[in-house]
């Protein structure tokens, strides 16, 4: 039986060989999720650049925030990063979950960058 960490980098590998087909050439939002935070960037992959970025870790949300690890933490990253790659002129990416099930903070992360007028 295989443990966690393969299992979740197998699934993240299959997930981003999907989204490379079908991408069409536009930039990808990748969440990363530990037990304490939560991460998002919008990647250009063709030139390998990150166009925008935010987490629970920065300073405008730091305070704000009760934990970095609940739905409510998930939901201001998601509407920071689509505020800051709008602001770069990113309006269409494709969204990266990685290994992890669209479910909880990634979903709440998504919904709040959908919000914050990015379209995936």
């Amino acid at each position: 039986m295989l443990n966690k960490f393969v299992t979740l980098r197998r699934r993240a590998r299959r997930v981003r060989d999907d989204l490379r087909k079908k991408s069409r050439g536009r930039p990808r939002l990748s969440v990363f999720r530990s037990s304490k935070h939560i991460y998002a960037q919008v990647i250009d992959d063709a030139n390998g650049q990150t166009l925008a970025a935010a987490s629970t870790l920065d300073k405008d949300l730091k305070g704000q925030l009760k934990t970095g690890a609940d739905v409510a933490a998930a939901t201001a990253v998601g509407k920071l990063v689509a505020e800051r790659a709008k602001a770069n002129g990113v309006g269409q990416v494709v969204f990266d979950r990685g290994g992890y099930l669209y479910h909880g903070r990634v979903k709440a992360l998504a919904d709040a960058a959908r919000e914050g007028g990015l379209d995936f």
